[in-house]
Formats: structure tokens, C-alpha cells, sequence
């Protein structure tokens, strides 16, 4: 199976982000927000790895959007925990550029399978 960055980097990204969960869980005893951290951040690759498998473009698209969404869900509690003290300033910057690089990665993704460069439609 040839090299697909996307599935790469999001399994990367995800074992990062199971790593967070646990240091979030067992030294800041935050449970709430970390679990909803862990869906999303790890959710983020399940759905790169099925659109690796899709039956047809259209659906590989959808499953790469979707991917897009949990990424951007990710930042969002990223940020969220960051700026409520739960996570160190550099351990932050760190994952963040991650989610980051990622994002940007689905999306080129998208669009080059879209043959676009700005729209949706």
C-alpha cells in the first residue's frame, strides 16, 4: 500500500493526543473536558483510514471532510484547555502546531481530490 501522509500523520497525531488525555486524566485530574479532547483528536485519523478504503472519490471527499471537522473540534478543545490552565504553555504550542499541520494537510487533501483551490461547491 502506497504512502498516504494523511493516515500517517493523523496516527501520529492521535497516539499524541492519547498521551495528553493521560497526563490531563492522571496529574490534572480533568476528566470532563480531556474525554471530549480524546474523541475528537483520535476520531480525526479513524476517518482518514476508512476514506483510505472508500468505494468511490465522492466518499473518500466526505470521509476526509469529516476529518477536517474532528481536527478543527480538536483545536477548539485544545485552546479551551490550554487558556483554562490545564495545559503548560510549550506542551500546548507543541500538540497545537500538530493539529495544526494536520489540518492543513486534509485540506489540500480535499481540495487537490476536488480539483478546486478555493470552493466547496
Amino acid at each position: 500500500m502506497k504512502e498516504n501522509v494523511s493516515v500517517d500523520k493523523s496516527k501520529e497525531f492521535a497516539l499524541k493526543i492519547i498521551k495528553l488525555y493521560r497526563y490531563l486524566s492522571d496529574s490534572q485530574h480533568e476528566y470532563i473536558l480531556s474525554k471530549q479532547l480524546l474523541r475528537c483528536g483520535t476520531s480525526i485519523g479513524a476517518n482518514a483510514k476508512e476514506g483510505a478504503y472508500a468505494q468511490t472519490k465522492a466518499d473518500l471527499i466526505t470521509k476526509l471532510f469529516i476529518a477536517q471537522k474532528e481536527c478543527a473540534e480538536t483545536e477548539y478543545w485544545l485552546e479551551l484547555l490550554h487558556q483554562s490552565g490545564y495545559i503548560p504553555n510549550e506542551m500546548f504550542h507543541d500538540i497545537y502546531k500538530d493539529c495544526q499541520e494536520l489540518l492543513r494537510i486534509l485540506i489540500a487533501a480535499t481540495k487537490t481530490l476536488q480539483g478546486k483551490t478555493g470552493n466547496n461547491n
